[in-house]
């Protein structure tokens, strides 16, 4: 299996948008579900470090730690890749430009919508 760091969006529009937020979370746990049927072992950092109790992705500086620590896993991981169906965020934005100053391989994926 490779390792893989999936990038998926995860906040909401604005603050307390747990709509969208909820939204996200369904699809980032579809991302890793696919994810592990390509022989690939995924960690999404998003998933891991906003649950209650580790970090709040509110608070911009608990935000900006859990954004650092998922970000480490790419010294480990084979490659990263980006789930699109609902966009870039600004923090995979922020990962990809980094991949890219760093030449680290990273896909795009598309896994449709999430059903109702």
């Amino acid at each position: 299996m490779k390792l893989v760091i999936i990038e998926s969006p995860y906040a909401g529009d604005f603050p307390g948008d747990w709509k969208t937020v909820e939204r996200n979370i369904t699809y980032a746990r579809r991302a890793m579900r696919d994810s592990v049927h390509r022989d690939e072992a995924p960690i999404a950092s998003h998933l891991l470090y906003t649950q209650e109790g580790i970090l709040d992705d509110l608070t911009e500086e608990e935000r900006n730690l859990g954004i650092e620590a998922g970000l480490a896993w790419r010294n480990v991981s084979d490659y990263s890749c980006f789930y699109l169906d609902y966009g870039w965020s600004r923090g995979m934005l922020e990962a990809q430009a980094l991949y890219d100053r760093e030449k680290r391989l990273y896909f795009e994926r598309k896994i449709g919508l999430n059903l109702a």
